[in-house]
């Protein structure tokens, strides 16, 4: 009885040792989801904004359910793409703080853990539509292709990135059974374009001669040209985009928002040039109170406008 119990003694601590590895692990891993990137899937529920007269309480519910899969699968995408690009992650001065790169999640726990999640994403999907659970497939192989060799495709990497918001968005219309204007994906198209290029002037402007070691594309880069792509597509933007309020079938009334999306616009170049911000497009819209206002005042004019001019 003493070797029993004496026994138990000895594999207690083991047991302890393996269960607080365990929990160790799982905040790293949460952190490798990036849950604070996840405000990029809002455009998910653009659909139902944008349709907010026509949609029901049950449709609105599902475009949540479809914004919450699309932050888990990018979360997916997330820990494949910290996996893929740890070692020249180590030499960024902010991304060598991410979990793989740093060492804090260890390889085996991330990718078990992302396969799971990602099998769990999946089958949800399928479960609201079979067909945005193939937009879903659809967006994180592009991501796939993107990690392995797009990334490093000069100009093709930023559309690749643009590419992802537009899926994300007619996911969201597909989620709800509604269908998205050719304006509509139009305007999500260059306003992707012009952050995903935005993130790379900041890219350029950052790290200097250390971008190749980082990234290999942004040697083929530079200010002037990411400063006239900026240009285009700016223009291109408010002038799709005052279009899209007057020809796509809204409420005349749409074209108040015209200015909002324009400041939005001049606020974000300014944090740029000036600032010298634009890496991560998501702080900027968090922690920028004239953006987050911004964005806060156009999403309430258009409900109102769509409500009640409708």
């Amino acid at each position: 009885m003493l070797d029993t119990e004496a026994g138990n003694a000895l594999k207690q601590p083991n047991s302890l040792l393996k269960s607080t590895t365990l929990s160790s692990q799982i905040r790293p891993f949460i952190q490798c989801l990036r849950p604070k990137q996840w405000t990029k899937n809002l455009i998910v529920l653009a659909a139902a904004i944008f349709s907010i007269n026509i949609i029901t309480l049950p449709q609105i519910g599902i475009a949540f359910l479809a914004f919450a899969l699309f932050c888990l699968m990018s979360g997916c995408v997330y820990v494949l793409n910290d996996f893929m690009d740890r070692e020249r992650d180590k030499v960024h001065p902010e991304k060598c703080k991410r979990p793989i790169a740093s060492g804090q999640l260890n390889l085996p726990t991330a990718i078990i853990a992302g396969s799971l999640l990602f099998l769990l994403t999946t089958g949800s999907a399928f479960c609201i539509n079979p067909f945005f659970a193939y937009l879903l497939l659809i967006y994180f192989a592009i991501n796939i292709a993107y990690s392995l060799y797009l990334k490093h495709i000069v100009i093709l990497d930023v559309m690749i990135i643009a590419a992802g918001f537009v899926l994300r968005a007619i996911g969201g219309g597909i989620a709800i059974h509604v269908p998205v204007t050719p304006w509509f994906i139009l305007c999500t198209l260059l306003l992707s374009l012009f952050l995903a290029i935005g993130k790379r002037r900041n890219e350029v402007f950052m790290l200097e001669d250390k971008g190749e070691s980082h990234r290999k594309v942004l040697r083929r880069y530079s200010l002037p040209l990411l400063d006239q792509l900026t240009s285009i597509v700016t223009t291109a933007t408010i002038m799709s985009y005052a279009l899209y309020t007057f020809t796509s079938g809204k409420p005349v009334e749409m074209m108040c928002t015209i200015p909002l999306v324009i400041y939005g616009m001049f606020r974000y170049l300014y944090l740029i040039h000036i600032e010298k911000k634009g890496g991560a497009p998501e702080k900027i819209l968090l922690h920028d109170k004239p953006i987050l206002y911004t964005v806060i005042l156009y999403l309430a004019l258009v409900i109102a406008i769509l409500y009640f001019c409708s």
